[in-house]
Parts: structure tokens; sequence; C-alpha cells
């Protein structure tokens, strides 16, 4: 159960109310672990064990976070892997997941919110996370401020999560305390009104928000506390250091005044109908359905966007509740073609003892435009129309249409994940010259691929040994059977020297008599990558037509000795 969902009720009560301070006070909240420790809770390992989070940074793998026990090591984020490991081998680790991290800090703020309902998510370097709150008039409800930060402190330890927490006059100094200043042993540091300047003057620098440079810049004169950029003259230090260094300790002294804007929370697209009367039949529960679809539709008209998975759930009388969810194939707010797709999800509802309650809710919406800007199709739609007449546009759309309500029935029965569509890879090696995509959330390739002069099969297969055999015909058919291939290849793609199929042979049991043969195209394996399959070198593709009609994507490896080396890849179309 998360801390979001149920949030522990304080275990102590709380002091009486006192009257909140005159000027603002703002709350900074520092995660400086977090990566690591939601990782590490995640993968179920022990917190006291090292454990770094990694990521890709300029070619290697580079720790972003470390929890504590790593931090005790001497492991430090921004270190590469492998000089983490030579200090510590038994290094744990795993990959960021910067989507995870992403909805924790979502799921932070609104915890948060149960403190103030001035709260914001900070931003931060990767692994790290943040939060600010303005909780002017609000600590006096918690017993004090200090009381507030032991509460949320407690409750974030309870989750295995460290955190160090400031409360000061302004945002900048909240920030700069929270991550510099001494706080006390449960990891909170408090500035009392009107005594800022003071608790800041012996922070370093870096307090102040400043780029690593001008951090640095100011260490070469002798700048290194706060105090010691705050008393010199301000035209001086904005000449040398541009006006950002200026504008930060301004922020953080309250000279310049610095908001905490809440996040805005996200809009829920969910309509309700209660019934009068509980329903039981299915024609009642999809009229129901289609009167929820046209205010939804209209909601989601209103706001500019388009519904992607929708939630349809009934409430019986009995007091039981059936939800089902529906994913569609693009965003769309359609009534008349949205209603077809729930036909699979009304028939595993059970109506039960009757429905009193309908709701439904877009649970994921994209931007819809009225009419979407897409840049070179646009020029394409206008070519069509100047060629083909605005009735070939028409029908262009509605078959683009057509094809997404159909994605969405299949994706209602089978599941949208299993719906995948081919795009070209990056690569020549057969084996990864495709890209399975999923359908719902690509657009078809719009170039012409696979080209036509060097067709690919429509079933890959893991190369099959095929054994050549010696031909049983009198050797003037033979000839004939030569001379037929031969006029075959003469479109293919240049076999100079390239030794050619044999008329028959031994594939999966069966002789094969070779009736027509194209080719070759030669591939040569990729020598930045070490393949296994491909360490024999480069080979010789033939695309074959049998005798009883069947295609076949053959190929011999260049190095396999003459007559040897033959093996089928693929079934052409």
């Amino acid at each position: 159960m998360s801390m979001i969902d149920s949030p522990p009720a304080p275990d102590a009560p709380h002091a009486p109310a006192s009257p909140a301070p005159r000027g603002r006070r703002i709350l900074s909240l520092w995660l400086p672990h977090m990566g690591a420790e939601r990782a590490l809770r995640r993968a179920g390992l022990d917190a006291d064990a090292p454990f770094a989070l990694i990521a890709p940074i300029g070619g290697a793998a580079t720790a972003v976070s470390v929890n504590a026990a790593a931090l005790a090591l001497g492991l430090r984020a921004g270190m590469t892997l492998a000089d983490a490991r030579a200090l510590h081998p038994a290094l744990a680790v795993a990959w960021r997941d910067p989507a995870a991290e992403a909805r924790l800090l979502a799921a932070l703020l609104r915890w948060a919110g149960r403190f103030s309902p001035w709260a914001a998510i900070e931003d931060g370097p990767p692994g790290e996370g943040g939060l600010i709150a303005d909780v002017t008039g609000c600590a006096h409800l918690f017993g004090g401020e200090a009381a507030l930060a032991r509460l949320m402190l407690r409750e974030l330890g309870a989750r295995g999560l460290t955190a160090r927490l400031a409360v000061a006059d302004t945002r900048g100094g909240a920030w700069a305390l929270a991550r510099f200043g001494a706080a006390s042993p449960d990891g909170a540091a408090i500035a009392p009104p009107g005594t800022l300047r003071a608790a800041l003057a012996t922070l370093p620098a870096a307090a102040l928000r400043l780029p690593e440079e001008t951090v640095r810049a100011l260490a070469r004169l002798g700048l290194r506390r706060v105090g010691d950029i705050a008393g010199m003259p301000r035209a001086a230090l904005a000449r040398r250091f541009g006006v950002e260094l200026t504008r930060r300790l301004d922020q953080a002294l309250g000279a310049e005044p610095e908001p905490v804007s809440p996040a805005r929370p996200a809009p829920v697209f969910a309509v309700r109908l209660t019934l009068p009367e509980p329903i039981g039949l299915r024609a009642d529960i999809e009229a129901a359905l289609k009167r929820l679809l046209e205010r939804l539709c209209a909601r989601l008209e209103a706001e500019g966007r388009g519904a992607r998975r929708l939630r349809l759930e009934i409430r019986r009388a009995d007091g039981g509740a059936q939800a089902q969810e529906l994913g569609l194939a693009q965003a769309m707010r359609d009534p008349a073609r949205i209603l077809p797709l729930f036909d699979a999800a009304l028939a595993r509802l059970e109506a039960g003892f009757g429905v009193d309650a309908v709701r439904l809710e877009a649970t994921m919406t994209e931007p819809l435009s009225a009419r979407r800007v897409r840049g070179c199709l646009d020029a394409q739609a206008a070519a069509m129309r100047r060629r083909h007449g605005p009735q070939a546009q028409q029908d262009a759309q509605a078959a683009e249409a057509v094809f997404a309500d159909l994605l969405g029935r299949l994706g209602a029965r089978i599941g949208l994940e299993r719906l995948f569509r081919l795009h070209p890879g990056d690569s020549h090696i057969p084996e990864r010259a495709a890209r399975l995509l999923a359908a719902a959330w690509s657009e078809p390739h719009a170039g012409g691929w696979p080209p036509p002069d060097a067709p690919r099969p429509a079933a890959l297969l893991t190369p099959e040994p095929a054994q050549p055999l010696a031909a049983a015909e009198p050797d003037a058919e033979r000839g004939g059977a030569r001379r037929a291939a031969d006029g075959g290849a003469a479109g293919g793609e240049g076999g100079g020297g390239a030794e050619r199929p044999p008329v028959r042979l031994r594939w999966r049991g069966r002789v094969l008599e070779l009736a027509r043969v194209s080719g070759p195209e030669r591939i040569a394996p990729e020598w930045w990558l070490d393949d296994p399959a491909w360490r024999a070198g480069a080979r010789d593709y033939w695309r074959v037509e049998t005798t009883a009609g069947a295609r076949l994507w053959l190929f011999r490896v260049l190095r396999a000795p003459p007559g040897q080396g033959w093996f089928v890849q693929g079934i052409m179309p």
C-alpha cells in the first residue's frame, strides 16, 4: 500500500495551534539517493548492500545515483561502472528507469498535498528528487515547523527513502539549507524568520544554484561562501559574472520574489450516469454507454484532445462493480466510431441483479486538433488533390480511419500490445533488417520498403542446410535446365563469378527441382559487430522457384568448398 493512497496518521497528537508567521515560509525536501533507493527496494535487495544506479553517458555505463552504503565506501555519482567495480567488485547495479522515477515523484507530490496545497516538483540531477512547498499558515496545524519536518521525514524513512528537509523565508534559502546546511540529527534544517542571511553566510557559493564554472571562477577570486559574495559591490559582480549571480543572490536573500507555483492537476475526463432503476439488458447498457460517449467526446473536443484508452465501469445493485478497458489504435473522439469497439467489452460484463450506475473515463488522452499539421504528409495530400482531385484524399482518409477501427477491434479481442507493424531497420543483415513496432503507436512506413529490386521473404527462417544433389536427367535436359536458370538470373543483382544453385536440392527431407533462379544478391557481415551467425563471411542470396511452385530464399557461404554451403533462410511471397 503506498503512502499516497492511505497516508499514515501522525503517531503523536497535534500541539495547540499557534499563529502563523507574517512572512512566507518555504519548505524544501531533498531526496539525494531517490533513484538508487527506489530501484533497490524494487529489486528486493538488502538496503545496507552497496548499490548503484547506472545509465549510458558518453558511451560508458556511469553511476547516476548511489545509496548510502555505496557512498560510505567512497563511491560517487558520476563514476564509471568500471571505476566503481574496481573499488568494490561486489557492487550491485541496475539500469536507471526515468519513467519510474517520474512516477515516484508524482506520487510524492500527491503525498505532499496533505501538508500544503502549494507544492511542486523541484528539478534536479538524474537520480535525485526534490519537492518545494509553501507551508505558510500550514505548519501550525501539525504542531509547528519542527513537528511537521519530523513527521515528513519519518514517513519517508519508513518507505526506505533518505531525505533532508529545510524551512526558510525564501525558496532559494530553503533549497540551500536542505542541501548544504547543518541539519539536526533527524535531517531537518530550520531557519527561524528573519535569520536567513546569517544562516546562508557560511554556506558555499554552490548553495546559490550557480553553474559549476561560475562557482570555480568565484573560488579563484577567494569568494567561496555566500557571505563573501553578499558583501561585494553588486555592479562589479554583474559585470564580471553576469546578472545570473546577482539574481540568484537576491532570490536567496528575499530581495527578488520567487514564488512556488503548484503543479497543475491533470484533467480528469470522466462522465457518470446514475439510473433511477437497475437495468440488466445489454441493449440498455449500450444505450447508456452511447449517452456517456457523446458527453465525454464533447468534453474532449472542448479541450482539443482525443482518447487513446477508455475505462467502462458498472456498479451493480448488489454493491458489486465490474470494469472493462478499451485501447484505441489512434486518438479519436467520434462516438459513432468508438461505440462498436465496445462490443467485446460489453459481452464480458455481468449485470447480476441489475446495474444502477455506469461510469466512463478516458484514462489516456492525446492532443487532437481539428486539423493535424503533418509536414511533408500535408504536402503529399496537396499533391494528391492536384493530381486526382479532393475525392482521392477523402478516400485515403476514410481508408486510414477504417484501418484504425480494425486495429481497435482486434486490440479489444487480443490486446493492442499483440499487434505489430514492420519498419525498416538500420542494418542490411536479414535478421536485423526489420523492426517490430507497436501498430497502435506507430505510423505506416511511407517509403517503398522492402525495395522492389531486392525483395525479402514473407517468412524468415533460421538458416536450414540444403544438400545439393546430382541431376537425374540426361545431360541434354540438365543443360536445358541450367540455361533456364541462367536466364532467370539475368536481372539479378550482379553475380560475377558466383556459384549458381544446383538444379536439385534436398531440403527438409524432400527433393526440390529448381525451375527458375534469380540473383545473386551479395550480403557481407557488419565488421563492427561480432555476430556468431555471420563469422563464416559473406553470402550470396538467390531467389529460386521450384517445379512444384514453392519460392525460397537460398544462400551460399562464399568460403564453403565448391558445391557445399547452401542454406534456405526464407519463403518468398
